[in-house]
């Protein structure tokens, strides 16, 4: 078996690196870059809070300094990504098209039994679009019988086009206001796109490069994650096969005691400079949403607040952190009014550590870069817990 034992600094870099945030534009610039990106990661997680701009856009306008919103659709147009699920919502790259094949299966195989009324609905949906082409749910009659109890309460046709779109029959795109848009696959999967299943042991190993490619370390919990909607998956028993294989390296990091860790062996002798950059990430980065790695190779304790009581709340309802290096330095809680045009940080909190005047103005200039995304000419800062650094900020901002 091949272990390999490296210090936490070097872990780092390699998650860092893994996840793209090496360096600005470490993909490069413009929407090919953003297509690297996505096929890069394999997925990118798509997110309707809207308190700053969605997850996916900033997810990417991290790593892409030029980056426009509308280069998605026409990534999405052009055939080159898609949208469905691994363990969330998400832009996929149209060449793994058919490792969501069992995701579909699985999620026709686990549903309840159908009424005759729920198929003849879905069945007349269907027809619908293949007739008169891509629609929204809006599009369809006003068919609610009682009345909404919450937000995740569909009306019966939305419930039937979101079954139609789980087991495959449908696909979605988005318009300008994020609302989906149903379609038929043959109008959206290009013709030379290989859709056959694949085998369970094709879609473990897939599941398995992909998950390390992106992740760069991770635990079996982390690499069999993108497979959870998949019943009776085979992923676990694969990473060993690819362990045995000499595919995937075992990994020890000095001075943790963890459970087993994985990398793949080209991120071994790679050799990884990391910028001073300053990035302000979504709490649904990639590198965000597993909690037990920050904590772990970071160092940093997160969660994002916005599903916590607001009397628990530490840092703010949308704390979004900023990383410089290989160090979370701040958690910045934010909102953007974008018909005012202002950026709004209700709390600047910045970590117990030795800040630098250089770091300082990192962070500034970071902020700036972050209003101009979330189309705010102005920023408004609250608070912060660190006021020489505030009045810094402030003066850079002014």
């Amino acid at each position: 078996m091949n272990r390999i034992v490296l210090t936490k600094s070097k872990a780092r870099k390699i998650i860092l690196h893994a996840a793209g945030l090496s360096k600005r534009a470490q993909f490069g610039k413009g929407m090919e870059a953003v297509y690297k990106l996505i096929d890069h990661l394999g997925f990118i997680q798509i997110d309707t809070n809207y308190v700053v701009e969605r997850a996916h856009h900033h997810t990417i306008a991290a790593r892409v300094p030029d980056y426009k919103p509308e280069w998605l659709d026409e990534l999405q147009a052009d055939g080159r990504i898609f949208e469905f699920l691994t363990y969330a919502t998400g832009y996929i790259p149209m060449h793994d098209f058919r490792f969501s094949q069992p995701v579909k299966e699985s999620f026709l195989s686990r549903r309840k039994p159908l009424t005759p009324a729920e198929i003849n609905l879905m069945d007349k949906m269907l027809d619908r679009i293949s007739r008169d082409g891509p629609l929204m749910a809006r599009d369809f009659e006003y068919d609610r019988i009682v009345a909404s109890s919450g937000w995740w309460d569909w009306r019966p046709s939305k419930i039937a086009l979101e079954r139609l779109h789980l087991e495959g029959r449908l696909m979605t795109t988005r318009k300008k206001d994020f609302q989906k848009v149903y379609d038929l696959p043959k109008n959206i999967v290009p013709g030379d796109i290989d859709t056959t299943p694949p085998t369970a042991a094709e879609f473990a190993r897939h599941v398995v490069h992909r998950a390390l490619k992106a992740l760069g370390i991770a635990y079996v919990k982390d690499i069999t994650r993108p497979a959870r909607f998949v019943k009776g998956h085979s992923v676990r028993t694969e990473l060993q096969r690819l362990v045995e294989a000499g595919e995937v390296c075992q990994v020890e990091i000095k001075g943790l005691n963890t459970a087993p860790l994985y990398m793949l062996p080209a991120y071994e002798g790679r050799k990884i400079d990391l910028s001073d950059d300053a990035f302000i990430l979504s709490p649904f980065d990639v590198l965000n949403v597993l909690r037990h790695r920050l904590r772990d190779f970071f160092d940093f304790d997160y969660q994002v607040e916005c599903f916590v009581p607001e009397a628990k709340r530490k840092y703010g309802y949308f704390s979004l952190p900023v990383l410089i290096g290989d160090t979370f330095v701040a958690r910045m809680d934010s909102k953007a009014d974008r018909k005012q045009g202002v950026l709004t940080i209700h709390n600047l909190h910045f970590e117990p550590l030795k800040l630098t005047k250089p770091m300082v103005g990192k962070v500034a200039d970071a902020i700036e870069t972050f209003a101009k995304f979330n189309q705010c000419k102005a920023i408004a800062i609250k608070k912060s817990n660190n006021k020489p650094a505030l009045s810094a900020i402030r003066k850079v901002l002014c």
